[in-house]
């Protein structure tokens, strides 16, 4: 059995960047800041941030571009995935991202950002449909 799964709780480090990709599929990708708390053996309280970057495609994506930005604080849940590449200076270079599945916002977007939909709780995917589903039109 395996399992990659991520879910991280934490704010934006910066505003999404959305791009198209020569397919036409639409990405997202931004990154979230976590943070680490305790005590030390001498009683003094300690702090350690992790940044995660995180990919969103198709639907998903777009609403994370439109919605999200610095300092809102979102649950991101998805898979781990590393990608390389070689740069430009001949070094290969690797990086772990969360490719986003489901995502939540779980604070109110400022006045100039997405107010509409900010004070909802309920998880954005990228399997949420884009029409109203019909409780009559459900077959079972």
């Amino acid at each position: 059995m395996n399992l990659n799964k991520a879910m991280v709780i934490g704010n934006l480090t910066r505003d999404p960047e959305s791009r198209t990709i020569p397919s036409g599929q639409s990405v997202t990708s931004f990154s979230v800041a976590t943070s680490h708390k305790w005590t030390d053996s001498q009683g003094q309280k300690q702090e350690k941030p992790e940044f995660h970057n995180v990919v969103a495609w198709g639907k998903l994506g777009e609403i994370c571009a439109q919605y999200l930005g610095k300092g809102r604080k979102v649950y991101v849940e998805g898979r781990l995935q590393t990608r390389d590449w070689t740069g430009q200076d001949g070094v290969k270079r690797y990086r772990t991202e969360i490719i986003a599945e489901n995502m939540i916002m779980l604070d109110r977007a400022p006045e100039n950002k997405g107010a509409a939909v900010s004070s909802s709780s309920e998880p954005v995917s990228a399997e949420t449909p884009t029409e109203e589903v019909k409780v009559e039109e459900i077959p079972f």
